[in-house]
């Protein structure tokens, strides 16, 4: 269906990828397996759910691998709120992530809308 490189929305949570495995490089050692490990599976799915449902066979089928996606950032965002909340990170660190969230769920929503057209 669809060159998933190519897509400007999974170049974008590439990007978001690596913006948040720079953040938890400041949690504390001891969340290794908590609260990093989320955090990096949560940002991992996001593009991770873009290229598969691009190889999906139908637009259906690559809408709902859109919204999985959209999931996946909006429990990113909550994990990066609650690191924020119990002083793993202050607001300026997280701005630019949060910033690039939404940037991403607003992609996601026209490509969503684009494909329900087709």
């Amino acid at each position: 269906m669809n060159n998933y490189r190519e897509l400007k929305i999974w170049q974008k949570s590439m990007e978001l990828v690596e913006k948040t495995y720079a953040l938890t490089l400041l949690f504390p050692r001891d969340e290794k397996y908590g609260l990093i490990s989320q955090v990096q599976r949560s940002a991992i799915s996001v593009p991770s759910n873009i290229s598969e449902g691009a190889g999906r066979n139908s637009n259906k089928e690559f809408r709902n691998f859109l919204g999985i996606a959209n999931g996946s950032l909006n429990e990113l965002s909550t994990q990066l709120e609650l690191a924020k909340r119990i002083g793993y990170l202050e607001e300026h660190q997280v701005k630019e992530v949060f910033d690039t969230i939404v940037e991403i769920q607003k992609m996601n929503f026209t490509l969503i809308k684009k494909f329900s057209i087709e």
